[in-house]
């Protein structure tokens, strides 16, 4: 008989409840919306930096952002100033001093065996009570009260009192000393002794551990955060200090007079008053850097007494923090800073864990390799993201186009031809052969540290799997001409260009790896950029439309592959208004040199002689360009588009297709003619390409 393993957990294995932190089966953070958002914001201008902490103050579609936190927080503290006061001891004790007084009246009136002078004498006392609560509470402070419920409400003052000053140096007292006895009074005045003497000699520099922790094992009950050592009791005891202070710097002239004269009938012990000053001594000599000096517009209609409101002077002071860490302005900044205890207690569990997440996804983005820093110190996106934003914006083309007649699926595109000696991973919906000699060397590769299993064969996991990649059978050598002059930025189509030029360089790079694409920006003067030159390129102000350079750079590269099928994409919003000269110097004019047309129509021309398909992609509404485009269209057997500028992608990839399968469209063929071009009447997208020729 074979035995079994003791699979019994061990006691350190066992499970038990959740103590907070990371939630261990919470998935990974969801990079592809943060990468798509930074992107665009990257191609729009902005510094991946600050791109990346943009998205963080947003937030996500289902993901609450710093932004959203901080209104929370301001809400709060909002809230809390509006809808309390200070009055709320004071307006206590003058609502038990009436009662007392009542009681007492009604006591005098009853008792018929009492003598009439003690009578009238009393109820003239009574009468020429001051209306000042202090003041009244001092003087009836000797009183014979007659009544003995009227003496009750008379001593809850004092006691209240007593419990009121203690709560606002000890969370929790005036609750805790409710019907408190003799004993426990004396406790009290035991603990403040023995403290304030643990405070003095850590002033002095002369405490120890070993004293601190006499002092916890004798008055540990009284402090419920379990400080385990001085500087943390300080910290306890120096924060909800402040807030008394503040408190009372809150208050009117008056509420201060009247609450100093009620307080030297705390417990009826001056004793008490002066421990507590003393309290309040060592912790300002010991915590100067504390708010003693602050205060607030409190003029709601909920009374505060001076224990709860000392703590709401520590939830604003913690709401204020709070603030501060949410708009990681200062020098340093960093979400880690965020204190997620105060912010569940402070706007609960929800919110803790929403910040949680935006310190997670911070983390992720740095440690994902999408961003890294370039020489200069600058925070760059990396190719990766690039790839992973490329894949956005493709899939992005792919959806827009699948509503058009005749889409194709992009994630296909290629996937009918000659195998290009290429693999990549399994995505859902692939229906591409797999490379079996891959996906078990990628399976073995995995388990090789796992030791040997006896009777196990190769255990292929999903992600182990590979499929072989194809290509269509023909290459193309494509040119991708962007115009970047000033106008392309004025009218907001300086994202969309880049967005479209991103899209096909994915498609490229990803299913048509024979093809060959080279982006060509045309400004006053053109230049050949890679794709990460291009997204991070900002928005040009300088006048110049030279499609006859980028023309030439174009015909460059297709010379450079003669067996390859020349695509030429041309995206602009203006007509050329200048030109390179033989010289190497540019020329600029404008209106457009008659010039400077014809050297752009013969390089064009020239395009059309190495057998380029040709698309314009014309973006805006002026007349003269739309006349200019379908002029050159015409003289090259090209095709023309107006898309809108979120068309811009589908149209350019759309057209590349297209040209790829020979028909020169992506949706199945083109309009008939000039007279029939399948625009709408304002030139804009009906069906997608007019075609001339």
């Amino acid at each position: 008989m074979v035995s079994r393993p003791n699979r019994r957990l061990s006691r350190d294995s066992r499970y038990g409840k959740y103590d907070g932190g990371p939630d261990p089966l919470a998935p990974p953070a969801d990079l592809s919306e943060a990468l798509d958002a930074i992107g665009q914001d990257v191609m729009a201008g902005t510094s991946p930096e600050r791109a990346m902490r943009e998205f963080l103050r947003r937030g996500g579609r289902s993901q609450r952002g710093l932004d959203d936190l901080a209104r929370l927080v301001a809400e709060k503290r909002r809230e809390l100033t509006s809808k309390n006061n200070l009055d709320g001891t004071l307006q206590e004790i003058k609502q038990l001093l009436d009662q007392a007084v009542l009681a007492e009246r009604g006591q005098l009136a009853r008792d018929t065996a009492m003598d009439d002078g003690d009578r009238v004498l009393a109820e003239l006392q009574l009468d020429s009570l001051p209306a000042s609560p202090a003041a009244a509470v001092s003087e009836l402070n000797g009183y014979d009260w007659k009544s003995p419920t009227a003496r009750q409400k008379y001593e809850q003052i004092k006691d209240l009192l007593g419990r009121e000053m203690l709560d606002q140096r000890f969370a929790g007292m005036k609750q805790a000393l409710e019907n408190a006895t003799d004993d426990d009074r004396a406790a009290v005045a035991q603990m403040m002794q023995d403290l304030n003497e643990l405070l003095d000699a850590h002033r002095r520099g002369e405490d120890s551990q070993e004293q601190f922790d006499e002092f916890m094992a004798k008055h540990g009950d009284q402090f419920p955060s379990n400080p385990q050592n001085v500087d943390e009791l300080l910290d306890d005891l120096a924060s909800r200090a402040a807030a008394a202070q503040r408190m009372r710097n809150s208050m009117t002239q008056e509420q201060r007079d009247e609450l100093d004269a009620l307080a030297e009938q705390a417990f009826g012990s001056p004793a008490l008053m002066g421990a507590l000053s003393q309290l309040d001594e060592n912790l300002r000599a010991l915590r100067p850097g504390e708010d003693w000096g602050g205060s607030e517009g409190m003029d709601g209609e909920q009374g505060l007494g001076l224990g709860d409101g000392t703590g709401v002077f520590q939830d604003i002071a913690d709401l204020d923090a709070l603030a501060d860490q949410l708009a990681q302005v200062g020098p340093g900044s960093e979400l880690d800073d965020l204190d997620l205890d105060a912010l569940a207690q402070q706007l609960g569990d929800q919110a803790a864990v929403d910040a949680r997440t935006l310190q997670q996804l911070e983390k992720a983005l740095r440690n994902s390799g999408a961003m890294q820093r370039g020489s200069d110190g600058q925070l760059r996106l990396t190719p990766k993201a690039m790839r992973q934003l490329g894949k956005s914006l493709l899939k992005d083309v792919a959806e827009r186009m699948s509503g058009r007649q005749g889409a194709r699926d992009l994630r296909r595109a290629g996937a009918a031809g000659d195998r290009s000696g290429s693999t990549r991973p399994w995505e859902f919906g692939d229906t591409e052969p797999w490379d079996v000699t891959r996906s078990i060397t990628n399976a073995l590769t995995r388990t090789a540290g796992d030791g040997p299993r006896t009777g196990a064969g190769v255990r292929l996991q999903i992600e182990d799997v590979e499929v072989q990649e194809t290509e269509a059978r023909t290459q193309a050598a494509v040119a991708l001409l962007v115009d970047t002059s000033f106008s392309m930025a004025m009218e907001d189509r300086w994202v969309p260009m880049k967005r479209t030029a991103l899209a096909l360089h994915t498609l490229i790079s990803t299913r048509f790896r024979g093809d060959d694409l080279q982006l060509i920006a045309f400004g006053r003067e053109a230049e050949v950029m890679d794709v990460e030159q291009l997204v991070g390129l900002d928005a040009m102000w300088d006048k110049g439309t030279n499609l006859h350079h980028a023309l030439l750079l174009a015909n460059r590269h297709f010379r450079k592959h003669p067996n390859a099928q020349p695509v030429l994409l041309i995206v602009t919003d203006g007509e050329p208004t200048s030109h390179l000269e033989p010289n190497g110097q540019v020329y600029f004019s404008y209106p457009p040199d008659p010039v400077t047309i014809a050297l752009s129509v013969r390089e064009l021309e020239n395009a059309h002689r190495l057998g380029a398909k040709t698309t314009f992609f014309r973006l805006g509404d002026d007349p003269g360009l739309a006349r200019f485009v379908d002029g050159m269209a015409r003289r090259v057997e090209g095709t023309v588009t107006a898309p809108e500028n979120d068309d811009l992608g589908v149209a350019v990839v759309g057209s590349y297709l297209g040209a790829r399968r020979g028909s020169g469209s992506a949706f199945g063929g083109f309009g008939g003619g000039p007279g029939d071009d399948g625009l709408g009447d304002d030139g804009r997208w009906g069906s997608p390409f007019t075609r001339f020729g």
